[in-house]
């Protein structure tokens, strides 16, 4: 079946100013990115190329059609200039206060690709700046990705059509814990974590922060024992969402940071090499930092190195003991947030061998 991407114009392709109408050369600019982009997935990708516009009153006399052709067809050729061309162009004229099915976020121009069993709307995308937009491809039945929300782009929407989304989940669950965590390699940094340990939370929610992840974390673990199986486990369950979400590993920069954080001085070298590897240089003169034993800070990235198939290399100096972990969690995730970047211009392993 065939897949289709319904592309909005304005503020898609092209800018929108204030008055939300192009009738004139003046007004024309092209949104960043959208040639090289849209050209890359044109030329690498199968997808049917559908242009899906609202064109408020076009054809009447505040919208007159002589102002509109004109810069509409310079748009298509140059357009076409850089190998972007479409297979179908659908425009509606009508004002938002008629209540048009037609007009979008209604379907009533798109019924040709609707119970069609030539075409994959599941697997089908739109692509607009609006929340009207992202309601067309509810009522698709497709996926949406708007420009400008949690920070996409015209690079962020080739790169995730083109080598797709890196999101995993993993439960894992023993007689000591059970542990849920979703992952999105790709995400903008938001956390929702749990595990019953609150400064645990509070050093995972730097990995999604910082790493610009978003990470979902529920451990119900045996703390009326001790935190030790949590904590590991966690490391673990987490490793083992990296090491899925990465697939293949094509295109990553493979490698990754140190920061300073008040007092303290971390370092955080980081491989998805393949091979597991903990080297750990930091010791801790406390027992504890909030309930999480210092101990265990050891333990937790181990988990995470081994699952992950990592090799992690972490320094830290300073006299504040909550400083020098949180240093080292921040220095993880900016490090992992370096290593998994994707370049699908250049998507290939990022190792002489042909294999990670």
């Amino acid at each position: 079946m065939k897949r289709l991407l319904f592309i909005d114009r304005d503020g898609t392709l092209i800018k929108e100013p204030a008055d939300e109408q192009i009738d004139s050369f003046d007004k024309l600019e092209f949104v960043e990115g959208v040639f090289r982009n849209l050209g890359f997935i044109r030329k690498n990708l199968d997808f049917v190329f559908v242009m899906v516009s609202n064109q408020d009153g076009l054809g009447t006399d505040s919208f007159p059609e002589e102002t509109f052709w004109p810069v509409h067809n310079f748009i298509l050729k140059t357009l076409k200039g850089e190998g972007i061309e479409f297979d179908n162009i659908l425009i509606d004229r009508h004002f938002p206060e008629d209540n048009h099915p037609c007009r979008k976020p209604g379907t009533g121009m798109l019924t040709q690709y609707i119970d069609n069993p030539e075409y994959d709307l599941a697997g089908s995308y739109v692509i607009g700046d609006r929340e009207t937009d992202a309601q067309l491809a509810r009522n698709l039945g497709c996926k949406s990705l708007i420009l400008g929300k949690d920070g996409m782009t015209w690079e962020k929407i080739a790169e995730l059509l083109f080598a797709g989304e890196r999101i995993a989940e993993i439960t894992r669950t023993t007689k000591e814990t059970d542990i849920t965590v979703r992952l999105n390699l790709d995400g903008t940094g938001k956390c929702d974590i749990e595990t019953g340990l609150g400064f645990f939370d509070h050093m995972l929610e730097q990995i999604g922060r910082h790493g610009m992840m978003d990470l979902y974390v529920r451990c119900h673990g045996d703390l009326h024992v001790d935190e030790h199986h949590s904590i590991e486990d966690t490391g673990i369950v987490l490793g083992e969402c990296i090491l899925k979400a990465l697939g293949d590993k094509r295109g990553i920069e493979r490698y990754g940071y140190s920061l300073p954080m008040d007092d303290c001085l971390c370092q955080v070298a980081l491989d998805f090499g393949g091979r597991p590897w903990l080297i750990w240089d930091a010791e801790f003169h406390r027992e504890k930092v909030g309930e999480m034993p210092t101990e265990m800070f050891h333990h937790f990235f181990k988990s995470v190195s081994d699952a992950s198939k990592m090799n992690l290399n972490i320094k830290a100096e300073g006299e504040n003991e909550h400083h020098k972990i949180e240093g080292i969690f921040k220095a993880f995730a900016r490090s992992i947030r370096m290593a998994v970047k994707r370049d699908i211009y250049h998507y290939q392993l990022p190792s002489t061998k042909g294999a990670l």
